[in-house]
């Protein structure tokens, strides 16, 4: 059988968040190590804007199935349903979630509105995009200011979150001249979980994550920022580390519920996460679901998936079988 790895060209080094965006090659030759040793024969695709010669690849290939490993088209991640929208139409088989799930959780002012309205806790919020500022009043100080479209925390960090309104207003312009439409939604002190999920097509959660902040002096904000992601050699970085620790059961399963739900309710398939903040009164708040998170070896679902014995080449060889599933 013939795999396909649909991936996005990344950009060059040396430019502003190069390091979240070369990672998806890390992802390509972790999948295509896992192909072979399920003897498995790959090809490499990139997708970009240029669909037709996408297209015309795809036809030369003739691919069984795809893996679709695409985090943004061209740098610009208001297209991440492209690739799957072109697999629908062209009616190619392929993992992880379909095109409306992937462009729903990119949006975060469109997810949050969602949450909102299905009865989900989520930290209040504004959106400004580039005119009036809203109305910070309705708000509690402080705020954290995240792109509306961007992930893998690209345009998060301390600088992102504000004490007070003042200094909020005066950097809301200069942030919207760099990532366009802003998300303000409350800062939530509490411990941070990520519910990883597997599965078709009933998905099931796997152990969960605790970011562990206790390395962070009082004077910084416990966020998962760029710094703490992709830059090795930052404070945040070295001082925040994934955990797996023992939950209370009630805990446990309010997560995995709240989890399950957000999976269902924006349609995502084969695999997925969501992150919460959980304050000190227990209450669930819901900050972002994943569509086909980072799937590289070193990430946190290959983490959560070796806690569960589920290591690497078997969970690529699970979700090459959700897709046979699908092909009937």
């Amino acid at each position: 059988m013939k795999v396909a790895i649909l991936y996005n060209e990344p950009a060059l080094t040396g430019r502003e968040f190069s390091e979240a965006s070369i990672d998806v090659l890390t992802q390509v030759e972790a999948v295509e190590r896992a192909l072979a040793e399920l003897e498995y024969e790959s090809t490499r695709i990139a997708f970009t804007k240029d669909v037709g010669a996408v297209v015309q690849k795809l036809a030369e290939e003739k691919p069984h199935l795809v893996m679709n490993l695409c985090e943004s088209v061209d740098e610009d991640p208001l297209l991440i349903g492209h690739p799957a929208a072109v697999l629908e139409l062209l009616d190619i088989p392929f993992s992880g979630s379909p095109t409306a799930a992937l462009m729903l959780s990119t949006d975060k002012l469109v997810s949050k509105r969602l949450l909102s309205s299905c009865g989900f806790k989520t930290p209040r919020f504004e959106a400004y995009e580039g005119n009036e500022v809203p109305a910070l009043e309705k708000l509690n100080f402080p705020v954290i200011v995240k792109p509306r479209f961007e992930d893998a925390s690209v345009g998060i960090d301390q600088e992102s979150v504000f004490r007070e309104a003042n200094k909020l207003r005066a950097g809301l312009r200069d942030l919207f001249q760099r990532y366009g439409c802003l998300l303000i939604e409350e800062y939530i002190a509490g411990r941070e979980f990520n519910i990883s999920l597997f599965g078709f097509p009933v998905p099931e959660t796997l152990p969960i994550a605790e970011i562990d902040f206790d390395g962070f002096p009082p004077d910084l904000f416990r966020i998962v920022g760029y710094r703490a992601k992709w830059d090795v050699s930052s404070f945040e970085y070295q001082h925040s580390r994934r955990t797996f620790p023992r939950l209370p059961r009630p805990l446990a399963r309010k997560l995995e519920e709240t989890a399950l739900e957000c999976f269902s309710l924006f349609g995502l398939r084969d695999y997925g996460r969501v992150d919460v903040r959980v304050d000190d009164r227990g209450r669930v708040f819901v900050l972002e679901v994943n569509a086909n998170p980072c799937i590289s070896p070193d990430a946190g679902f290959a983490a959560a998936g070796n806690q569960n014995d589920l290591h690497y080449v078997e969970m690529i060889d699970e979700l090459l079988q959700f897709v046979q599933k699908r092909m009937g």
